[in-house]
């Protein structure tokens, strides 16, 4: 199974593109953490990406980037090996 987690908050609208993205994949296991929520996990997402925009998406551990970097996977087909999944 794949371990995706997605740093995010309620009102970023590149958040809900990028969960999007993932559900049109068949992906709806994600661990969502809301930085907004908790100044802890804010500083989490900063020292794991080096960034300190949302979204910052993470698959099996190895950081992937934000909304546009997650559409440049899928866009040249990288994006559905990652997730386990036959392109």
């Amino acid at each position: 199974m794949t371990d995706i987690t997605l740093y995010h908050t309620s009102t970023c609208p590149y958040c809900v593109q990028a969960e999007r993205l993932l559900s049109r994949k068949g992906i709806t296991a994600i661990n969502k953490l809301n930085i907004a929520q908790s100044e802890a996990l804010r500083d989490e997402m900063i020292t794991r990406s080096g960034r300190r925009t949302v979204p910052q998406i993470f698959i099996n551990g190895q950081h992937i980037g934000g909304f546009d970097d997650l559409a440049r996977l899928e866009q040249s087909g990288d994006l559905a090996p990652l997730l386990g999944l036959k392109p």
